[in-house]
């Protein structure tokens, strides 16, 4: 996937910076042409600086989306239920591969990404730090969780920076079995009894307004949607996004016969949307600046994860200079 990169940007090195004006203005007329930046390419430093923030926490929410579900894979209520959450959860550590070498591309290391991540420098989504507290979780999780990501994601598909949106056409399709696979649990405690039905209900009403927060905050406050729209990095505005989840998922729960908790959901012919209500967004940056119920819990589970995993990565070290070694014996012996 980020083959054609790899020899030209390595680890601690630095991707071409173009802060000369001719330079820029060619940059972005390449932008205005819809080109594909690619890491050997000049680019500025805040483009640069733009794609290491986004990329790394996209990756850092991947790796730390894996907690809130791992935690429930054997408390799952069939073995075909475990099968598939364990597949999911594996899929998200992939996806934090993906985006960790997408990462690289643009000259930093993975140890400062996940140094970052660990120190509790490094932001992630504000949507993992809230708890899983019942097995609906799990399926209000993949059906409006992951269905908002998708909102966010396709359009990632077609960003300027040739890495990331290539890494994220893989992601958004594994994404929207992740999306399926929530609100088939969803639908099934829907068609469950009244006490399943009733713990669906619960569940939606606790998520459904972290959820809305995931598009970030209103386009006024957003402090760097105007560069990276101007970029190609951003397609479409939070606002934007965030409306467009609600139009679709309104109609789901109706559906399924469920209640969103917003007394101010209504369709607006004029508008041609649905109107909802005010978020809290005291609550928001509250999470988002480490006062959320989970934020402690999840840096410190990442942590000790990543620690008991050490061995794993010595011993695959290890493997790896051996075998080179071998070969290069041969090589010489031929």
């Amino acid at each position: 996937m980020y083959t054609q990169a790899f020899d030209i940007v390595v680890a601690g090195e630095t991707s071409p910076v173009a802060d000369d004006g001719d330079v820029q203005t060619a940059f972005l007329a390449r932008i205005a042409r819809d080109e594909k930046i690619e890491p050997q390419d000049a680019m500025p430093e805040a483009y640069r600086k733009t794609l290491i923030r986004q990329i790394s926490q996209h990756a850092h929410s991947e790796v730390v989306g894996m907690l809130p579900e791992g935690g429930w894979i054997t408390r799952a209520p069939s073995l075909k239920r475990k099968e598939i959450l364990l597949a999911k959860v594996q899929d998200e550590g992939g996806h934090g591969l993906y985006l960790y070498s997408a990462a690289e591309t643009l000259g930093v290391t993975r140890e400062s990404l996940v140094e970052a991540l660990h120190a509790g420098k490094a932001k992630y989504s504000s949507i993992f730090n809230y708890p899983t507290e019942t097995w609906a979780d799990i399926g209000t999780i993949g059906w409006l969780v992951d269905g908002a990501a998708i909102m966010n994601q396709v359009p990632l598909c077609r960003c300027s920076y040739g890495p990331y949106a290539r890494a994220m056409i893989r992601i958004c399709k594994e994404e929207s079995f992740h999306q399926r696979q929530g609100f088939d649990i969803v639908r099934s405690l829907c068609e469950g009894t009244p006490a399943q039905k009733a713990m669906a209900q619960e569940s939606i009403n606790r998520w459904w307004w972290p959820t809305l927060m995931m598009f970030g905050p209103h386009d006024s406050d957003s402090t760097h949607t105007g560069e990276a729209t101007d970029w190609g990095i951003k397609r479409i505005s939070n606002d934007a996004l965030r409306q467009k989840f609600v139009d679709v998922t309104v109609p789901q729960a109706a559906f399924l016969g469920l209640t969103l908790p917003d007394s101010a959901i209504m369709w607006n012919a004029e508008r041609g949307h649905y109107d909802f209500g005010k978020i809290d967004w005291d609550e928001f940056w509250r999470v988002v600046k480490g006062d959320g119920p989970c934020n402690a819990a999840r840096v410190s589970d990442r942590v000790a994860a990543f620690d008991e995993g050490r061995w794993v990565r010595e011993a695959a070290a290890a493997h790896a200079a051996k075998s080179a070694l071998s070969k290069a014996s041969l090589k010489v012996a031929a």
